[in-house]
């Protein structure tokens, strides 16, 4: 796949990969914390090809085929949590401006802006600061930042916190992946263990990389409140929920719905914190027909 240094920061590279009619309507995907583009079902991307849009999708900085920035500091997320000080290599908004390079190394004036979990953190951030770039607004199982909003269920948060297996070989790490995502998944839509597998172990050849993933999670920790920031958004917004997340809950994205003028909110029953693929077809359907709506609008 591909790679683009970015202008804003050449030292960063970032891959990416481009589906669907080079003249449909573009949609950048921007995917969570810690894993990479490929998390993204290819159901899902099949579904907005065949309806006619431009998918484009891409590893954020710290995770997977992008740049990792070892040169940076590891944040001590512990010491953060317990009140102490936060060290933020950087920030949500920087991870926002390297969506926004990518969108201008391939030369997209316009887009379709869909983000899931942190990215979808990175998508609402990207509508409020670059407003003339953005078609709609699609954040999925993502939160506002409001301090007041209810915590993950305690499983849910071990999961989240839970430190790494000593052996940080393939097989373990799989196996610690697989506890993980089973924390948080769509109760009413079971994942099949050889599918698990085979995806996280794929995710584990593409890049290994916690460090980034700890200074990832210092950058959502260090955004903060968005809700100002939500309020001046313009772009037509849709806000999908998982009614089962264990992770952000509901109200989690009720709250962002709240606060973006004229948001609609939905949430989807059964679903957790993940993307299972029986309900690819549909979630493709949603977004596209939201964007479609957002185009003749």
């Amino acid at each position: 796949m591909p790679r683009v240094a970015l202008a804003t920061h050449p030292a960063i590279e970032l891959e990416y990969r481009v589906d669907g009619p080079a003249d449909g309507p573009a949609v950048l995907l921007i995917m969570g914390l810690g894993v990479p583009y490929t998390r993204w079902p290819e159901a899902l991307v099949a579904g907005l090809v065949a309806r006619g849009f431009r998918v484009v999708r891409f590893d954020n900085r710290d995770s997977g085929r992008s740049t990792h920035l070892n040169d940076a500091p590891v944040p001590n997320l512990a010491a953060a949590l317990a009140g102490g000080p936060l060290e933020a290599p950087y920030r949500l908004n920087d991870m926002a401006a390297d969506g926004i390079a990518l969108l201008d190394h391939l030369g997209i004036k316009r887009a379709h802006i869909v983000g899931a979990s942190m990215g979808g953190a990175i998508a609402q951030i990207t509508a409020a600061r670059w407003p003339e770039r953005v078609r709609s607004l699609i954040s999925i199982m993502s939160s506002s930042g409001n301090p007041a909003l209810p915590p993950p269920i305690p499983a849910a948060a071990a999961a989240l916190f839970a430190p790494l297996p000593r052996e940080r070989d393939e097989a373990s790490i799989v196996a610690d992946g697989i506890r993980r995502y089973r924390a948080v998944a769509s109760p009413a839509y079971p994942v099949e263990e050889a599918w698990l597998t085979a995806l996280l172990q794929a995710e584990f050849r593409r890049a290994f990389n916690p460090r980034g993933v700890a200074r990832q999670m210092a950058a959502i920790f260090a955004d903060g409140d968005r809700r100002a920031r939500l309020a001046t958004i313009q772009a037509p917004t849709l806000v999908l929920h998982g009614a089962e997340d264990p992770l952000i809950l509901p109200a989690c994205g009720a709250d962002v719905a709240a606060h973006v003028p004229g948001a609609v909110f939905a949430t989807i029953p059964g679903m957790g914190h993940d993307f299972p693929p029986a309900l690819a077809p549909a979630l493709a359907t949603r977004l596209a027909d939201f964007m479609t709506a957002a185009e003749s609008a």
